[in-house]
């Protein structure tokens, strides 16, 4: 990071720098699977296009943002999404990253590419597919697959696969998604699958929730190196032969919280302070829309730093 970066680098209350910013730019999705929270259905009318996105996002590299992700939803779905990655890799970012379901990845992956896109994530649970029918009430296992093998032909690097483990119904397929990870040069993430306090989802956790320790203990008798993200929730990355597993489970101890550098926009254009509360945004596709003076738009930005506070600090 040069001196100017550095310089501008904003942090909230908690000496927290805000290093990356992820953004949802749509709620729509070509999928339905088991375990999504379907936080309702935004028209495409209505979602930021991509000159509003572009406004958020030079007020992002004026307050020292480096990393930029694109999720939703399901990103791919909007016609404009090579327009958005090309504006916003006019701006410099150090990261630019998108996480999808793969799916319309085949078709995209070169455009994106060229447009200045560096990498992906691919949230892909199973390689069976019955299983994938079952997870995602679809029959697009060909199509994201075939999606995630182009990102790696054409480059975008590293390509990550986001496994959510499911106990009954995709548990027993780790090994295999390994080794197709592996072979094709990709890192698989094993997801634990989130608890929640609402009853609905809490009976699904209950009935589905696999518990990832007896994994782990396997995967570090297999490892050949393990290695551990300190400011990743202590997150544990296992190197077994030539391929990486890196195991994420629920958000949900004060470490993650203390080095939280991540704010987020939502499809509706707020500024979503915290991934564990909705208690808290702040309106600023509004003023965007109003057209208000980018300095005046950077404070409401500033505004919603400013409301950023550990959810878990004890």
């Amino acid at each position: 990071m040069n001196k100017t970066e550095k310089r501008n680098r904003v942090e909230d209350r908690y000496n927290r720098p805000i290093i990356s910013l992820r953004i949802s730019i749509t709620n729509r999705c070509n999928i339905n699977c088991l375990y999504c929270h379907h936080d309702g259905m935004l028209p495409s009318d209505k979602e930021m296009t991509p000159d509003e996105i572009f406004k958020i996002l030079k007020i992002a590299k004026s307050i020292g943002v480096e990393k930029i992700r694109f999720s939703g939803g399901e990103p791919l779905i909007r016609k404009d999404i090579v327009e958005i990655i090309k504006k916003t890799s006019s701006l410099k970012f150090k990261d630019i990253s998108i996480t999808s379901n793969g799916i319309l990845l085949e078709k995209y992956a070169q455009d994106l590419f060229d447009a200045g896109l560096n990498r992906v994530n691919v949230s892909f649970d199973t390689l069976n597919p019955s299983t994938y029918k079952t997870i995602t009430t679809k029959n697009y296992l060909k199509e994201a697959k075939a999606g995630i093998l182009k990102a790696v032909e054409v480059g975008l690097s590293p390509v990550k696969i986001n496994m959510v483990l499911m106990k009954g119904i995709n548990d027993n397929e780790v090994m295999d998604m390994f080794n197709f990870s592996k072979k094709n040069g990709i890192i698989l993430q094993l997801i634990e699958l989130i608890e929640s306090d609402n009853c609905e989802d809490k009976a699904f956790n209950d009935e589905y929730h696999f518990d990832l320790d007896p994994l782990e203990n396997e995967l570090e008798k297999l490892a050949t190196k393990v290695k551990t993200r300190e400011f990743m929730q202590d997150r544990k990355k296992y190197f077994i032969g030539n391929g990486e597993i890196e195991i994420v489970r629920p958000m949900d101890n004060t470490k993650f919280c203390e080095n939280c550098t991540r704010l987020r926009i939502t499809p509706e254009g707020k500024i979503k302070p915290c991934l564990l509360r909705n208690d808290n945004l702040v309106d600023l596709i509004t003023m965007v829309r109003e057209g208000l003076p980018e300095e005046k738009l950077k404070q409401i930005f500033l505004d919603g730093i400013n409301n950023r506070e550990p959810y878990y600090n004890q």
